[in-house]
């Protein structure tokens, strides 16, 4: 949620910076409602300080007048309260309509063919044969197995089997063994979420609800990253600024509809309804974001370059920027079936945004309070598995393992059962 004194100081600024991610708002219509709001906490405050004064006033027992004149001052704060609270529902209902704007670094585009690459780590991998793509090695391996899950669940699900599993876990382990060294505290967070929550972390918004599985019977929205879980941990609470910046780093099973990408990327386990990752999250000082953000974005890096996947990393235009970031990087690794990079990590910071929304803050100078500024990072999903069997497939079919995943799974390459 944006602060209501952004709004009235600069009304055309925020405007823009919602079209400019491609999102139209009606300013005036908000700045009425909110002048409206405005009147009427005057108009009850004042009410309030009349029955103050006149409950002072009070010597002995009440006369036929004052209480006459208490009854009168009562009907009218209670009908001022609750028409102040009708507006303030209106108020707040438009307000969490407005996208968190971009920071100004942030370049204005449409749409993610405007995002900007900032550079490119490692050459992208030639082979003196055809590269197959990462369905076509997992099932010839026997570690992934699409046809079955659809069998029982549909499309864009799958099953990892074997050495699958293992690579999986060898990522879970990669990262938690790198990042708790870092001082991240493990979570593992629950995957419902209560749709109020949802809603105030700003993913309901902007058409969102259409890419989550929601369950109305209970109230209840299955995670879309752990991320969700996460962050509302800490909603209606005042964090101490001694304990800042506080990260934490989790892992769960997510759950997406794609309902934005109908035809896009069936083939295999990129654009899967069901998949786990590992999720960094950090609470920081107001003004601390712009540090944090670059921290997170050099943690996914190191994770990625351990891996040895040649990758590129991608500045989000504020077309391709999701309604609570105020800056995304991605990092793409090269698909060598695709001869293309493609997404398997990004990094964002909502500022204050969520917390606003969540009421998180924390206790500043002269027991001041602020809200925080939260940020978020991949740092894997099921997607690195993807460039790993890609980049790293052999003619004969086998597929190489990175040295530094080799001790999980206490062998050097995965090769077909028959072999």
């Amino acid at each position: 949620m944006i602060d209501i004194n952004l709004i009235r100081e600069n009304p055309e600024k925020i405007q823009k910076a919602a079209k400019d991610k491609n999102i139209d708002i009606n300013i005036n219509h908000i700045l009425e409602i909110d002048s409206k709001h405005r009147e009427l906490s005057i108009a009850v405050q004042k009410l309030r300080e009349e029955r103050n004064i006149l409950t002072a006033s009070m010597k002995g027992k009440p006369t036929p007048q004052y209480l006459k004149k208490g009854k009168t001052l009562k009907e009218k704060l209670e009908k001022e309260e609750h028409a102040l609270k009708a507006v303030w529902i209106e108020l707040k209902i438009e307000l969490y309509k407005i996208p968190n704007p971009a920071k100004p670094d942030v370049k204005i585009g449409k749409n993610d063919t405007e995002n900007k690459v900032l550079r490119k780590v490692g050459t992208p991998t030639k082979f003196s044969f055809k590269p197959k793509d990462h369905l076509e090695i997992g099932e010839n391996l026997d570690i992934v197995d699409v046809a079955r899950a659809s069998k029982i669940s549909g499309a864009r699900f799958y099953f990892l089997k074997n050495e699958g599993v293992l690579l999986e876990f060898a990522l879970r382990e990669l990262a938690f063994e790198i990042l708790l060294k870092e001082g991240f505290i493990p979570v593992l967070p629950p995957v419902l979420i209560k749709k109020e929550v949802m809603r105030g972390l700003g993913y309901m918004e902007k058409s969102g609800d259409e890419d989550m599985y929601i369950l109305e019977k209970d109230g209840l929205v299955l995670v879309g990253t752990s991320e969700q879980s996460i962050v509302s941990m800490h909603k209606d609470e005042i964090l101490n600024v001694k304990d800042l910046p506080k990260r934490y780093v989790g892992f769960s099973t997510c759950f997406r509809r794609e309902a934005g990408s109908y035809g896009k990327d069936t083939r295999g386990i990129l654009r899967a309804h069901q998949f786990d990752k590992i999720e960094m999250v950090s609470f920081v000082a107001k003004g601390e974001d712009d540090k944090e953000h670059e921290y997170l974005l050099s943690l996914e890096e190191k994770l990625l370059q351990a891996l040895g996947i040649p990758y590129q990393v991608v500045k989000m235009c504020t077309g391709d920027l999701g309604f609570p970031a105020a800056r995304k990087y991605d990092l793409e690794a090269w698909i060598p079936s695709e001869n293309k990079y493609r997404e398997v990590t990004s990094a964002s910071t909502t500022t204050d945004f969520q917390a606003r929304r969540l009421n998180i803050k924390y206790s500043a100078e002269q027991n001041k309070k602020e809200f925080v500024n939260i940020l978020n990072g991949t740092a894997f999903s099921a997607r690195p598995i993807i460039a790993m069997l890609e980049n790293y497939q052999q003619e004969d079919g086998s597929v190489l393992i990175p040295k530094i995943l080799q001790k999980y799974l206490n062998c050097e390459k995965i090769s077909a059962k028959n072999q």
